[in-house]
């Protein structure tokens, strides 16, 4: 099994910036694909980015890859997301997730075997 415990989260001002990080404990070497996923209150959960741990293949939600950059320490078992130039409409409860079996649908929340317990971003105006 594998545990995910994320961190980073708080609240920032318009234009502001915060980096998450999601520490992964466990079985490390069943993971394949790690992502990002956020919740805003009364909204559906959304993906946000991932990566394949193994050949470090990014991918990001279309509207967020300007803005968003997910990366993977190896190393460490950690990941990241920086949050640059956010926006109120970011708000949401952010949650890491991983995946042992990579089917092609990274967005696709119920693909993912094992979810840490989210991080909140607040973005006041």
């Amino acid at each position: 099994q594998v545990q995910l415990v994320e961190s980073g989260g708080g609240s920032v001002q318009a234009g502001g910036s915060l980096r998450l990080s999601c520490a992964a404990f466990g079985s490390i070497n069943s993971i394949y694909c790690m992502g990002w996923f956020r919740q805003a209150p009364w909204k559906e959960r959304e993906g946000v980015a991932a990566v394949l741990t193994r050949g470090r293949t990014k991918f990001y939600a279309n509207s967020l890859q300007d803005r968003f950059t997910i990366s993977h320490d190896t190393a460490k078992n950690l990941l990241f997301l920086q949050l640059n130039s956010l926006k109120p409409e970011d708000t949401a409860m952010y949650y890491c997730a991983a995946d042992s079996v990579y089917t092609g649908l990274w967005y696709e929340d119920g693909n993912y075997d094992a979810w840490g317990q989210g991080t909140q971003v607040t973005v006041s105006s």
